[in-house]
């Protein structure tokens, strides 16, 4: 679905991308990991096109993603930034129809998809028409999924979707994330520190570090067959691993 070849991305004259090289398969689920600053998050704005490469090529569905592609691209792409990015003054209905609204969706189909996307995440009908301050933060996440979801893209992008929330919340989000990824059947690249997450979530591991990639597979694959010293300190750091739910087969 996406390829991206020798990508460097700089900012102020310090590499986020250092010649990256990576193909996302379709219709499975991609984790990005790494510590922080690793450039994982860059290279998830690259794919949706908020920032562009110094150099490098991205394609996306087989066409060159340049600036005159991504106005069209980002129809078939639905976007989850950190800690959610809903507008405090709108409802969850109102943060999940903002872009059906805008290319003017009937109302009917509007509220037919809204009581779809409920239904899929678990969101309470009761909390559609609470503002972001009313509920909880797993709710928050939810409803964010819901607005990514909305226009029933083809592809979901989620930048630490999990990470402000605490562990309890985590863990029902991520047993609800991976049961939404199996239904849709979607590509999705999803961006995380924590191994145990990726490894619970996604079908193949990125492993990043100082912008480049370091090791991709399976998480089985990093514990048991670490391409180098790195690799091993990252996943021996990851206590949380040995108690994690069992890793996608």
């Amino acid at each position: 679905m996406f390829r991206l070849d020798q990508i460097v991305k700089a900012y102020d004259g310090i590499r986020a991308l250092d010649g990256v090289t990576l193909d996302i398969a379709p219709g499975r689920t991609t984790a990005l990991i790494g510590p922080s600053g690793c450039g994982k998050s860059t290279l998830l704005r690259l794919m949706v096109g908020l920032v562009a490469p110094e150099s490098g090529t991205i394609e996306f569905d087989g066409r060159p993603l340049d600036a005159g592609a991504i106005p069209g691209a980002r129809h078939r792409l639905g976007y989850v930034i950190q800690e959610g990015g809903l507008f405090p003054h709108l409802t969850a209905r109102g943060n999940i129809t903002l872009m059906a609204r805008h290319l003017g969706w009937p109302t009917a189909r509007i509220s037919a998809r809204v009581g779809e996307l409920a239904t899929l995440t678990h969101f309470p009908a009761d909390g559609l028409d609470r503002y972001p301050g009313e509920l909880s933060g797993g709710q928050n996440q939810r409803v964010s999924l819901m607005r990514a979801l909305m226009h029933d893209p083809e592809v979901l992008l989620l930048d630490e979707p999990l990470g402000a929330l605490d562990p309890m919340i985590r863990f029902e989000l991520q047993e609800d994330l991976r049961r939404v990824f199996e239904t849709l059947g979607k590509t999705v690249v999803l961006v995380t520190h924590d191994l145990a997450e990726a490894g619970f979530l996604g079908h193949t591991l990125v492993l990043m570090r100082d912008g480049r990639v370091v090791q991709q597979g399976s998480v089985d694959e990093l514990m048991t067959s670490p391409a180098d010293a790195f690799v091993d300190r990252f996943v021996r750091a990851q206590r949380s691993l040995h108690d994690a739910p069992g890793a996608r087969p």
